[in-house]
């Protein structure tokens, strides 16, 4: 099974993700930012189709091995799509969940987490260009929920919607 998890900055993804790969078993977490350090020296916007395209490339290994997957990216359509696209081939469930707990809850320093200017900026802008709400997957406002909470509101979702497909997902928790 693959998880797509999307959301703007500081939405809550890679807490959620850790809290997936802890309920879920054989599940590794495909954090896109973290290949950022790769090729930090370019661009952001030159760097995002790239990072995603070798995200996805881990991706998919992981799943040939038997492996669940939690990918965390704040997703443009164009990158959903594309990732839709490429993921079809592959004889696995996948699911997209966007966590939005509110934009003034995002601006907010959360956890041990200090947000810069730059990354205070960004999540306006993800607000502003409908990322944080975007057309596909599910939507889930977590702004109430800890990592954990939301995890299994998502392993819940992912159940229900097994059911109802008669789809054969893993046994959840």
């Amino acid at each position: 099974m693959i998880i797509l998890l999307n959301g703007s900055i500081n939405a809550g993804k890679t807490t959620a993700s850790k809290a997936l790969c802890r309920l879920l078993p054989q599940t590794a977490h495909v954090e896109v930012d973290s290949l950022r350090d790769f090729i930090a020296w370019m661009p952001l916007e030159e760097s995002i189709p790239i990072n995603i395209q070798t995200a996805l490339a881990v991706t998919k290994i992981f799943a040939s091995h038997g492996l669940n997957v939690v990918f965390s990216y704040p997703l443009r359509p164009e990158d959903y799509e594309y990732l839709a696209r490429e993921l079809a081939a592959l004889s696995v469930p996948v699911f997209c969940f966007t966590l939005n707990p509110g934009l003034e809850i995002e601006l907010q320093n959360r956890g041990t987490r200090e947000l810069t200017d730059w990354e205070r900026e960004r999540i306006k802008y993800h607000f502003e260009t409908k990322l944080a709400t975007p057309e596909f997957g599910e939507t889930i406002n977590n702004a109430g929920q800890t990592p954990d909470e939301t995890a299994q509101e998502i392993l819940r979702r992912i159940q229900s919607a097994s059911v109802e497909t008669n789809a054969a997902v893993v046994k959840l928790p």
